[in-house]
Order: C-alpha cells, then structure tokens, then sequence
C-alpha cells in the first residue's frame, strides 16, 4: 500500500528491525535511513545549501515558530515559499512549534488554545495554536508538517504524561482540520513518555488519523540511554509499516546507529554543527576534541579516512587554531565534516540493509562509534570531592534545561523551577518595572526597591546588573535595593556553589551576608541592604519603596505574605507615592488579597508555566499611562464565579461589606455590577 509520499519499503535486514525505504516529497526521492540537518532560522549553522546539497542532504529541518517570528508568513508568501527563499531545491520538514513548548518554558504558558510565547524580539504575546502552525507551515512552504505537539520532560509522572498525550491528540486532529486541501505531507507526534501503555495508547489514537508518516517525539529530553532506547524500539513497533516512522532530536551517530536497529527511518539534530563550533568532531579515530593541545602542530587530516572537503584541504594544527582563535571557519569546516560524516554513515548503513548485514555492521560500528580519540587518549583529570548541594532547608536542584535553582526541601518549592533564574528576574522584574527608563529619570532622590524574599539573589542582582550597565553609559539616579529574608542558607548555599549561579560573581553579596549593607565602590550612588528576618516585622523599618519585587514562597508555604492584612501594611507604608509591585502569582486569591489591601491591579506578562503574573500599584492614572492592563470587568465575572472569591476566614457576615468595597475601587468605576 502506498501513501501520498509513495512509501516504498526496500528492504530489511535479518536479525534487526532495521529497514530501507524510499519515498517522494513534492521536491525529490528520499532514500531511508536518513539524518536531516537543522536549520532553525532557514540556514544550517554556518553552512551554505550548496554544501548541503553536494554532501548529500535530502531534506534539511526548519522551525515554525523561529520563521514565524522572523521573516513571518507573509515573507514567505510574497517570495514563495521557503525553497525559493533559502535557494533549496530539494525538501524541508518544519517542526511544528512544539519542542520550544518544551525548551522555552521561561517564556510560554500552555492553554487548550495552544502555546502562549513571550517573543524573544520585542516582547509581544503570540497564541501559538494547532491552526496558527499550520497556516504558517503551509505559508513557509514545507514538503513535511509536524503537528503541533505538547513535549514534556520524558521522566514526568503518569498524569502529567497522559494530560500532555491527550493534548497532542487533541491538537493533531486540529493540525489535519487545518491542513485543508494542502499537498504538503503531515506527520503526527507519538507521545507518552517513558509510560509503555501512554505509548500505545497514544500510537492507536494517532494511527487512526490519516497521516503520512509518525514522529516518537519526547525522548532524548532527560531520559536514560537504555529507556530511551527501549521506548524507542516499543514505539516503533507500534507504527505502520508503509510510512515512514521519524525519532525527533535524536543524535549522536552512536544514538542513530542504535535507533535504526529498532526500526526508525529519519532523524534530526544540531549536535554535527553545534559540537562543531566547539571544535569536535567525528572521526573514524574516534570523536576528536580539536581544542587539545596535542594538535597544535599536527599536519594529519581531520579524518584520514574522510574525503569531505574539510579532511582533503586542511590539517587538524589548522583547525586547532581556528578553534582556539573562536574563529567562524573553524566551525564552518569542523561542520562540514560532521555532515558529510553523518550522511556517510546513513548511506553505509542503507547499503548494508540492502545487502542483508546490517547486524555485522551494527556490531562492528557501535564499538567504535562510542570511543574518544584512539590516536590521542585523553586522560580524565583528577576531580576534587564534590561539593554540598545542601544547606539547612535548602538544596540545589538542577533542571533539566540545565541551569540550577533553589528547592526548598520541606515545601518543594522551587525558585524558578522552569527558568533560568536570572532570566525570569530580567523579564518579570526588570524589564516590566521598565527599571532603565525610571534609572534615567533625572528625579534627584534614589530610586527604592524592595526585594521581598532574597532567596538566592537573583532579582536583586538583575536590578545590580542594570544599574551598572547603565551606570557605566552615562548619567542615572541613586539606587537602593532593601532587602527582606528569614532564611539566608538559600543565598549561602548558591555562592558556595556561584559555578552554578554565575551572576553571583560580584562584591555584592558576599558583602550583604556579611555586613548587611553593600555600596559600590565603582558606582556611588548604587547601595544594599538586608533585613532579616519576618518581612512584616521589618518593613515599618524600611524607606518606603518605589518599586516592590513580591517573590515569596506561594501562599500555601508562606501563607501570611499573601494576606489582605500584609497587603495592606504595604500600602499604609507607601502612602501617596506612585508605587508598583511585580510578582509571579496571578491567582484570584492573590489578587483579591492585594485589592483588599488597597492596592489597583493589573495582568502582568507571562512567566514560566503561569500565563499572566501581576502587577499591583497605587496610582491608577500613572497604570494607565504606562500601559498596564487594569482589570475590569471580565475579571469581575471571573472572580464573581471563584470559589476564592473573598479571603481565607473571612466571616460570612463579612462578604457582602468586602465585595462593595473592592467593587468600588476607582479601577472599577462605571463598571456595571457582573
């Protein structure tokens, strides 16, 4: 049976699962297995589309939400489509969006709709939906579609995998409604993390969809080699046998190798150009690190069994230099020989399907496609012991992006648990407090900021980070940062571990836990203070603010910091000034606590995996003119139906004077009762 791509399977090989097909996008005949180069933003790293072509590239990968936001659809549309655009001739499958669901939580929130994304160019919000990636997908051009999917870590439990499987499916029947009358092939995303009847679940539900070929997607995102491959080889058995079955994200020609034993026919990745431009690369000696001393003076090829363009012109002293020096060509031609390496082992492996001895191959391959430099050996350096990743109530949790936050061990909590500190403190804290212009202001007194809640530092140093960025441009105000922890070890922990939290390199803190009171000798008019202890016995003590960061624990933690009563001591402290307060919540009951407090609010920006966050004040004519979306009367229908909708002990007797009360803040005027 053939599909709309005209699948044809070749051949298999005995003893393996591994298979060779051939199949027709709208462009040219595709021969399986086969790598696909990434190229992100329409241009493989450091690459040009002849290279692509003459090393033997049969489809290259771009991705929807990058093109989305840079050109957009409509450059696609007006040039005609992505392979008159990057001067291609031959096919591009675009993934859908999904993996930045995965790998930009700092910057999206997930909804029914779809994937809400902060921009990265100039902060705008966009609802990324099944219906959105495919209009764009059909705009750019592409001969395969992905669906738009839900990726979660592989390792999640069973009820986060199986509301991100149902998601999927959801949002895949959306994906091929979308499609219309479109001659471009779409796949569907097979997920279920590592959970064996998610998988099947999820192959059945999506095999009933006309789809001409199936991805496993959610591997290589934190899982162990042995369960991805053994997830890998459950799942593929599940698909067709007439169309083609395409593992995302993965790998590394070992990860390949292994992959096309278990029956997969397409692969991506950026590790051929993104070790590149680090100076690795793979050889048939093994994988080489070009950065090494020992090949400052070597005159041998890259790979004396290569004859890519790179390994017949340029010796490894060469590329050593290029390397070291960060020059651009050294990753240009490390890359290029990774490619062709790449495409040189997938057209070896076709050829041995064809020829029945695959599993020869196989075993003589995996052994050396695991190994480092044999010409070179390099000898493991002697590790100190490693360090404590605990202090007190504190312990250093790594995510699975890879950057290193703070868990609060008895709570759970997490700060920042899905961002990088430092920029979750830029975005939610910096930049909507719009700190650079009010720095500018030429106002005379010190700017005053609360930080309320320390933690390890981080908004208070991104506000440290500004000023002195600034500072060192031209003229600003004073700045004083106050402050407010009970719990130091949180902070103490991250500066013995400062590897790990970088952006605590500085004179600062080391300062504040010591002295609690940092100036800077370089910036004179930049200060901060620490109070310890109970931020609602302290902050009588404190010069009143300008700008509050709220980042406490979450009220069931930290209950007392969300109460109306704490909002209100707030409010009583700032008195006439125009004040405004950031923080990540944007709960009813955080909101209603901060209304009853007295305070205006409005929709912060999205952080993490929470949609909006908030932004209280106490001027609403100043809100208004900086923009700030006030809540009004949608938001009054929603909290009307909140089962928060009055703060926690508040008698019943009490309710009806508390509504009157906040309905008649001056946000709300002229606002028909909901």
């Amino acid at each position: 049976m053939q599909t709309s791509l005209h699948f044809q399977l070749d051949a298999t090989s005995a003893g393996t699962r591994a298979r060779a097909a051939t199949f027709r996008t709208l462009h040219n005949e595709v021969l399986t297995p086969l790598f696909m180069p990434v190229g992100t933003h329409a241009t493989v790293k450091a690459q040009t589309p002849d290279f692509l072509h003459d090393s033997g590239s049969q489809i290259l990968l771009a991705n929807t939400y990058h093109l989305l936001l840079r050109p957009g659809a409509e450059v696609f549309r007006s040039i005609g489509g992505i392979h008159k655009f990057m001067s291609w001739e031959r096919s591009v499958l675009t993934d859908s969006g999904g993996f930045q669901i995965f790998s930009l939580p700092h910057s999206r929130s997930m909804s029914e709709a779809g994937a809400a994304f902060q921009s990265y160019l100039d902060g705008r919000t966009i609802l990324l939906s099944p219906e959105l990636s495919i209009e764009m997908q059909k705009a750019i051009g592409s001969d395969i579609m992905m669906v738009l999917d839900q990726c979660v870590p592989s390792t999640v439990d069973e009820a986060t995998a199986r509301q991100a499987m149902e998601l999927t499916h959801r949002w895949a029947a959306r994906s091929l409604a979308a499609r219309g009358d479109s001659r471009q092939a779409m796949f569907g995303i097979v997920q279920g993390a590592l959970n064996r009847s998610l998988r099947q679940a999820s192959a059945e539900a999506l095999c009933a969809m006309p789809f001409e070929g199936f991805a496993i997607g959610g591997l290589a995102v934190g899982e162990e080699k042995t369960e991805r491959e053994d997830t890998c080889e459950f799942t593929a058995a599940l698909l067709p046998e007439n169309k083609p079955r395409y593992l995302m994200g993965v790998g590394t020609p070992l990860d390949i190798l292994e992959a096309v034993h278990r029956g997969v026919d397409m692969f991506d990745c950026i590790i051929p150009t993104q070790v590149a431009q680090r100076g690795g690369a793979f050889t048939s000696r093994g994988f080489l690190q070009l950065r090494r001393g020992i090949y400052k003076t070597s005159n041998d090829p890259l790979d004396p069994d290569c004859g890519c363009p790179t390994c017949a012109k340029y010796s490894r002293a060469y590329l050593h230099h290029l390397t070291k020096c960060k020059e651009t060509l050294g990753w240009q031609l490390i890359g290029q020989h990774n490619i062709f390496f790449y495409h040189r082992l997938m057209a070896e492996i076709r050829q041995s399907i064809l020829e029945d001895r695959f599993l020869a191959l196989y075993n003589e391959r995996r052994a050396m496609l695991a190994v480092d430099d044999l010409d070179n050996p390099v000898t493991p350096m002697r590790r100190n012991p490693p360090r404590s990743i605990t202090l007190g109530e504190y312990k250093i949790h790594t995510a699975i992006e890879g950057f290193s936050s703070i868990l609060h061990v008895s709570s759970g909590e997490i700060m920042h648990a899905r961002t990088p500190p430092m920029d979750e403190a830029r975005s939610l804290y910096i930049e909507q407090s719009r700190l650079a212009s009010r720095l500018r202001e030429d106002a005379g007194e010190a700017l005053v900021i609360w930080d309320v809640g320390l933690g390890a530092a981080a908004n208070a140093m991104a506000a440290v980070e500004c000023y002195e960025a600034l500072a060192c441009e031209g003229s600003v105000r004073p700045m004083h940062i106050v402050s407010f922890e009970n719990d130091l070890n949180s902070l103490r922990l991250a500066l013995k571990n400062n590897d790990r939290f970088p952006y605590l390199r500085h004179a600062g803190p080391p300062a504040l836990l010591k002295d609690g009171l940092w100036r800077s000798k370089r910036h004179e008019g930049l200060s901060w203070e620490l109070h310890e202890g109970d931020f609602l016995d302290l902050l009588a003590q404190a010069t009143p603010p300008d700008l509050v960061f709220y980042d406490m624990f979450s009220g069931k933690t930290c209950a007392p910091a969300w109460t109306e009563d704490a909002f209100q001591s707030m409010r009583a402290i700032c008195g006439s000034r125009d004040v405004e307060l950031f923080t990540y919540s944007c709960s009813t009951a955080s909101r209603v606590a901060m209304l009853g407090g007295g305070w205006g609010v409005a929709r912060g920006r999205n952080a993490g995996d929470k949609e909006e966050t908030t932004i209280a004040f106490t001027d609403l004519d100043k809100a208004r003119e900086r923009g700030h979306e006030i809540l009004a009367a949608e938001w009054l229908k929603k909290w009307n139906r909140s089962t928060a909708k009055f703060p926690p002990g508040m008698c019943f007797a009490d309710h009806e004077k508390f509504e009157t009360r906040v309905r008649a803040l001056p946000q709300f005027a002229g606002i028909d009762s909901v």
